[in-house]
């Protein structure tokens, strides 16, 4: 089974966020960074070049064998969806149309749902919401480890297992930890999906929808693309919750990897988030920071004082001690959206 990780509890802490203060440090500081906020034009051009490059791919792959389906759908496939998934992620800080277009970026995160094969892009906007602004928390933030998983995957075996799973952990980890009402928009996001897969197997036949399917999953586990999910918030250094990797991989993953510089300043695209820590070098260059994703999920599976435990957690009860001992409260969902509304009405 292999080794068995040294660590037997979360990190737990009783301060608020880092990137709260942070932010609001960074802004007085240099109130230039404003000017980044809101979409990048380029944005819905780009994210539509890929859906239609994975229908092209269902033409051409119809008559390959199992073995070629499977080897494409890990090394182009997968990797185009889990970029339209990150992709979804910035539409979900609505960084297609900008903030006074709400409906418009859900209308859009469903068009770049298609080729993923599962309906989520409005459901991941509803929950990616909560762990921005409750990060760590242990009973709001869907995106730290349950105690049963952290229980169950402690050894270098269950932690290999955990990685290779990790989709479903993901994906299904918020309906457990915080179940919220399922909305209309919801609704019309899973009947869109439901149609195009439809469409899918009706002209192209099962194996091409099993192809989108086995790229989302695929990617989303032992996939260097995936190495991310790890590497942002995992503690491998004591007292750091966030980390940024600004490796070539961010090229294909809309600088997700500018992991810190996107908490700091989720209005902020992710095709200007290098520009943020250019303008305040200061803030992130002396942070811990990962080379590789590919080395995060080694490091992840082999070394013992890292696994599904190595999370910094927050109790929900402990907020008014933090914000008594004069942490900023203000939610940093607030925050941005305040901010980004003022650049937008200035532009008009």
């Amino acid at each position: 089974m292999g080794q068995r990780v040294s660590r037997t509890d979360f990190e737990w802490v009783y301060d608020d966020q880092p990137h709260t203060w942070r932010r609001q440090e960074m802004v007085k500081k240099y109130p230039q960074i404003k000017k980044l906020f809101g979409p990048d034009p380029r944005f819905k051009y780009i994210v539509s070049a890929m859906v239609l490059t994975q229908i092209v791919m269902l033409y051409v792959m119809q008559n390959q064998s199992w073995g070629m389906i499977v080897l494409v759908a890990y090394c182009f496939g997968g990797v185009i969806n889990h970029s339209l998934m990150l992709a979804n992620h910035e539409i979900s800080h609505n960084m297609a149309f900008g903030y006074a277009r709400p409906l418009a970026n859900r209308y859009f995160g469903m068009w770049c749902n298609l080729p993923i094969g599962v309906p989520m892009s409005v459901s991941f906007k509803k929950y990616h919401n909560l762990h921005h602004r409750h990060l760590a928390d242990d009973d709001l933030d869907p995106d730290v480890p349950t105690l049963l998983e952290a229980k169950l995957f402690c050894t270098t075996f269950g932690k290999f297992i955990w990685v290779c799973l990790q989709p479903f952990f993901y994906g299904l980890r918020p309906l457990f930890v915080n179940p919220l009402p399922v909305t209309r928009l919801e609704m019309i996001n899973t009947a869109v999906q439901l149609t195009f897969n439809a469409l899918v197997v009706l002209v192209f036949g099962w194996r091409m929808m099993a192809y989108l399917l086995i790229g989302s999953v695929l990617a989303m586990g032992l996939h260097p693309v995936a190495g991310h999910f790890i590497a942002e918030h995992y503690m491998f250094a004591k007292g750091f919750e966030t980390y940024s990797y600004y490796g070539p991989l961010n090229w294909i993953t809309f600088n997700v990897g500018y992991h810190n510089e996107h908490h700091d300043f989720p209005a902020i695209p992710g095709s200007r988030l290098p520009e943020l820590k250019k303008i305040a070098p200061e803030y992130y260059e002396t942070m811990p920071q990962h080379t590789s994703w590919v080395r995060v999920l080694y490091d992840f599976i082999t070394d013992p004082a890292v696994g599904p435990y190595a999370r910094i957690k927050r109790k929900s009860l402990d907020r008014p001690k933090a914000a008594a001992a004069g942490a900023p409260a203000k939610s940093i969902g607030l925050i941005n959206d305040s901010w980004q509304s003022e650049v937008e009405q200035k532009k008009r």
